[in-house]
């Protein structure tokens, strides 16, 4: 079951070479077409950070010293991959192992 379903899904720019996405199982670039991917991760260097950024579902709201309220809030891991030709990011959140 997909816990994202509710959300909008953000429409992937089209090609301008009209080429036909990739069979399923081969990753291939949205952008360019390629299917060369590194996989990484987003760092986050702020006060008290652990090193790397979460996800927060939902609305952002504001608490009451100016920062983001997200006491009691789900959270998860981002993880990314790049394509190597033109540095596409595609995020995915997932929960933590």
């Amino acid at each position: 079951m997909c816990r994202m379903s509710g959300y909008q899904q953000i429409p992937v720019p089209e090609r301008s070479d009209g080429a036909q996405p990739a069979r399923r199982g081969t990753p291939q670039c949205p952008w360019c077409g390629e299917t060369g991917f590194e996989p990484g991760f987003i760092e986050d260097t702020g006060q008290a950070a652990k090193g790397f950024a979460r996800w927060i579902p939902g609305e952002m709201n504001k608490g009451i010293f100016g920062g983001a309220a997200r006491f009691g809030r789900e959270r998860m891991d981002i993880n990314g991959q790049r394509c190597l030709s033109c540095g596409f990011l595609a995020l995915f959140a997932s929960y933590g192992s």
